[in-house]
This record gives structure tokens, C-alpha cells and sequence, in this order.
């Protein structure tokens, strides 16, 4: 059993290191299951087995780097968000996002309303960091976990859904863009500037990433670290209430610093996703940590409850798109763009054309900067019903 800390974290990040390494050799069955799902579960098992004791120590250090890294990631995630490149998607395309992400948290409120009385009295704060999810990101997630207080046994019912859920969405969403033309012809939706809004970003990406460097990742840690630790020392200092918290605003600050430095050179430098991936992992395990599977027996319920927010999302989504003429793909891919993130979002783009792949990406991007903001905001609600 490990009582020291620093094993307790050596043995997270070799286990992310492993699970990363088989990522890269098994695509096929990483491409169905998060290579960070299968980290958790890990890591969860481990925990369930008693690897690890919960000593001053391994507390210690489990506090310390959750509270202090999350910050850090949240800067680095947001440097590749560039806004300029993001208005070049066009109103259409900013429009079909942002209904995703309306209906997403209309799911989420009438779900929590209809079901309430069978939940537990904090799960609308899990039901917070799901939004939070689902509106942009893991790091999203775990940001408004630790801005809400949410118990790291409740994050196994979120874990689970966001792994389940969205698997199955991903699928279902592969399976209609056959039918891409039908839905069209219903929405009458025109995809001329749809077409010309991709090959302009496709030039825009058209340039192969840069090696690496020293300077560079020198230069990207220092700076995260000064910005976490900037945003730490501001927080106590602005107003809080009981649902802005010191940490919230920690969050927030992070989140405002990462969105207005992606349009300096700083979002240029190259070496951004790797930490900021490094960062992720480390939290999603550190997470998995404290989770039990002994404390997983409603998952079903909560596996349920995530496609009842899901079916009312794609019947909203349905209802906007008919209105606004809005086609499957604005549709299918602005939904992954908040459900699947950056990760998932490009590969159904690709699905319909290459050429449109940057529109995943970008739009998975913007996911990051609303997701921490718009996860509070359906916890405030949840927190009032």
C-alpha cells in the first residue's frame, strides 16, 4: 500500500504514460474509448483495491496539485482559442453552436426537474460539471468540479455518463450524415457559404506545426504558472458569494488570461496541446483517485438520465434548425463540438469533407471558452430549483 505522496503521483503519471503509449498502438479501440475514460477507470479500480492510502501526505499532494495545476491547464487549453479565426466561422456556424449549447442546457434543467426527487441533494453540482463537459471540455469539467466543491465520488456518476452518453451520440451522429441531404431538403438549408467558409479555413491551417523546442516549453510553463499564480492571488481579492466562490474566480480569471493571450504570439508557440494534454491527465487521475466503484450503484439511472438530456437536445436542436435553415452538418458537428470537444468534433467534419475539418476544430475551440461559464451558469439554475 503507498502512504508517500510523491509515489502516490509518480504512480499516476506512469500509469497515464502507459495508458497514453497503448493509445498510440491500439487506435481502434481508443478511437470508441477515450484514452482519458480508460485512465479513470484505471486509476478508479486501483483505488477500489486500496493501492493507495489516504495519508497526511498522500492528501497533501492530492490537494496541492488539483487545486494549483487546474489553473495552469485552463491557460494552456485556451491559447490555441483564437477569436479572430473563430468570427471566420460565419454567423450560421456561431449560431448552430450556441443553440447546441442552449438545448444542451435546457436538457439539463428539465432533466434535473423532472427527476429531482430521485437525486441525491448535491447532484445538481454533478449535473453542473457534466454541462460543463458537454458545453466544452473535460478540463471544463473538472474546472467547475473543483469551483462548485463537487465530492470526487459524485465525479463517477459524471465520468460514466460522459463516457457512455457520448459514445453512443458520437455513433448516432456518424450514422444520419448519409441522410445529410434529406435533412437539408427539410430545414431547406443552402451550404454554398457553408463550402466557401471551409476552404478559407482550411488555408488557414495549412501550415505543418513546428518542432518543439526547449525555449519553447520553458516559455509556455513559465508563463501558465505565472498566470495560475496571478489568477490565485487576485481571487481572494474580488467579491464572492455562495456560488462565486475564491476558486470560481480563480477559474474565471485563468479562463479570461487564456482567451486574451491565444491572441498574442503566445498561442503560436508550439508545444501547447502536449502540456496542456499532460496537465489533463494528471487531473483526470487525480480524480480517479478519490472515486470508488462501490459508490456506482445508480449508474444506470444517471446513464438514463443522460439520454433524456440528449433527446431533448436533438429535438430542440431539430426545432432551431427548421427555423433558422440551418443544415445536418452546422447541426452535427456544433453538437460534437460541445459534447465530444475538439477531440471528436473534427473527425464527424470529416465524415461529410476534409475540407471542413477546421470548422471541427474551431468550433471545439470556442467550446472551451464557454464551457466553464455556461457549466456554472446551469448550476446556478439546478442550484434554484
Amino acid at each position: 500500500m503507498i502512504e508517500s505522496g510523491f509515489a502516490f503521483i509518480a504512480v499516476l503519471l506512469f500509469l497515464a504514460a502507459l495508458i497514453v503509449q497503448l493509445d498510440k498502438k491500439y487506435r481502434k479501440f481508443f478511437d470508441y474509448v477515450p484514452g482519458i475514460v480508460v485512465l479513470y477507470f484505471t486509476v478508479m479500480t486501483l483505488s477500489t483495491l486500496g493501492l493507495w492510502k489516504q495519508t497526511d501526505e498522500v492528501n497533501f499532494y492530492y490537494t496541492q496539485l488539483k487545486s494549483n495545476i487546474l489553473p495552469v491547464m485552463i491557460f494552456l487549453m485556451l491559447l490555441h482559442c483564437d477569436l479572430k479565426k473563430i468570427l471566420k466561422l460565419g454567423p450560421r456556424m456561431l449560431l448552430g453552436f450556441f443553440a447546441s449549447s442552449l438545448t444542451i442546457g435546457i436538457g439539463f434543467v428539465v432533466t434535473y426537474f423532472l427527476f429531482k426527487g430521485y437525486f441525491e441533494p448535491h447532484t445538481w453540482k454533478t449535473f453542473a460539471a457534466l454541462s460543463g463537459s458537454w458545453m466544452g471540455g473535460t478540463g471544463n469539467m473538472a474546472a467547475i468540479q473543483l469551483a462548485l466543491g463537487v465530492s470526487d465520488s459524485q465525479m463517477g456518476y459524471t465520468l460514466m455518463m460522459d463516457s457512455v452518453n457520448y459514445a453512443v451520440w458520437v455513433m448516432l451522429l456518424l450514422a444520419v450524415v448519409p441522410y445529410a441531404k434529406h435533412f437539408n431538403h427539410w430545414t431547406k438549408a443552402d451550404t454554398t457559404q457553408l463550402d466557401e467558409v471551409g476552404a478559407s479555413l482550411m488555408a488557414d491551417h495549412g501550415d505543418k506545426p513546428q518542432n518543439m523546442s526547449f525555449a519553447d516549453l520553458i516559455l509556455l510553463l513559465g508563463s501558465s504558472f505565472a498566470v495560475a499564480a496571478a489568477a490565485q492571488y487576485i481571487a481572494p481579492l474580488l467579491p464572492t458569494t455562495s456560488f462565486l466562490s475564491t476558486y470560481t474566480w480563480t477559474v474565471l480569471l485563468a479562463t479570461v488570461a487564456g482567451v486574451v493571450a491565444a491572441l498574442t504570439p503566445l498561442g503560436k508557440v508550439p508545444g501547447i496541446s502536449p502540456l496542456a494534454s499532460l496537465m489533463l491527465y494528471l487531473i483526470v487521475a487525480l480524480i480517479g483517485s478519490r472515486a470508488n466503484f462501490a459508490e456506482l450503484s445508480q449508474a444506470p439511472f444517471y446513464i438514463f438520465c443522460g439520454f433524456v438530456i440528449l433527446l431533448i437536445h436533438a429535438l430542440l436542436l431539430a426545432l432551431i434548425a427548421k427555423l433558422f435553415k440551418l443544415d445536418l452538418f452546422t447541426c452535427g458537428v456544433a453538437s460534437l463540438a460541445n459534447i465530444g470537444g475538439v477531440a471528436s468534433a473534427p473527425i464527424l467534419a470529416a465524415a461529410y469533407s476534409e475540407v471542413l475539418v477546421p470548422v471541427g476544430v474551431l468550433m471545439g475551440m470556442l467550446g472551451y471558452i464557454i464551457g466553464t461559464g455556461g457549466g456554472l451558469l446551469v448550476g446556478k439554475i439546478l442550484s434554484m430549483i
